[in-house]
Parts: structure tokens; C-alpha cells; sequence
């Protein structure tokens, strides 16, 4: 099985982030895959820093129990299966037939650029 990445862009035109995709699938070597934003602010809303702690102790780790995930993050166990729920509809975890969750990807890359909006002049 190949390795997979995911590069996490913002981008507030979602169909040019969609077209880039799709010209990135139709490549005859894996291209990584993308999750794109619309704006900062949905950046932050959806990936917060507790979410970003579970995902970083599931890359490397292997097929986990949300009980287990939670023991090792010393978290509640309803709020770590809440934060599972929440990544997993972004694609960031999966779960597995077993019932367990792991993440896919051995590199996330976040492309964040922001830049100054221009001045009016009054």
C-alpha cells in the first residue's frame, strides 16, 4: 500500500480548489490528496487544537480503540469519540471495520498564506 499524504490549502474558490483536485486525480502517479477552506476562520472552526492532538497521536500509531486514544491523550473518552466523529467527517481519520480509528496519512502539509488586503484610501 503507498503512502499517503494530504495537504490541507485555503482557498475561498472552492470549484478552482475542485478542478485542481480533479486534475491532480486524473495524474498517473498518486498526487497526495487536498482538503481545502474556504477561509481561516472555517480552518479553525473545524480543525481546533484538541483535534489537532488526536490526529497527531494517531499518525504512525496504527488501527487505535477511541477508549485506547483517549487513555493515551488523557481525555474523556465521549469527547474524544465527539472529536473522532468531527475528523472523520473531514477525512482526516478513519474508522475501521473493527470499530477502531487510525489516520491515514503519514504527512500532512498545511498551505496557509496569508496576505495584507489592500488599503482604501479615504
Amino acid at each position: 500500500m503507498e503512502e499517503r499524504t494530504l495537504t490541507i490549502t485555503l482557498n475561498p474558490d472552492w470549484r478552482a480548489a475542485l478542478r485542481a483536485a480533479g486534475a491532480r486525480a486524473k495524474a498517473d502517479t498518486y498526487q497526495g490528496e487536498t482538503l481545502n477552506f474556504e477561509s481561516v476562520g472555517a480552518l479553525f472552526a473545524r480543525l481546533t487544537e484538541r483535534r489537532w492532538s488526536l490526529v497527531r497521536a494517531l499518525m504512525g500509531a496504527g488501527e487505535l480503540s477511541v477508549r485506547e486514544l483517549a487513555r493515551r491523550l488523557g481525555r474523556d473518552v465521549k469527547r474524544v469519540h465527539e472529536e473522532v466523529t468531527a475528523l472523520a467527517q473531514l477525512g482526516l481519520v478513519e474508522r475501521t471495520e473493527r470499530g477502531g480509528v487510525l489516520c491515514p496519512y503519514v504527512n500532512i502539509h498545511v498551505d496557509l498564506q496569508l496576505n495584507a488586503e489592500p488599503r482604501q484610501v479615504a
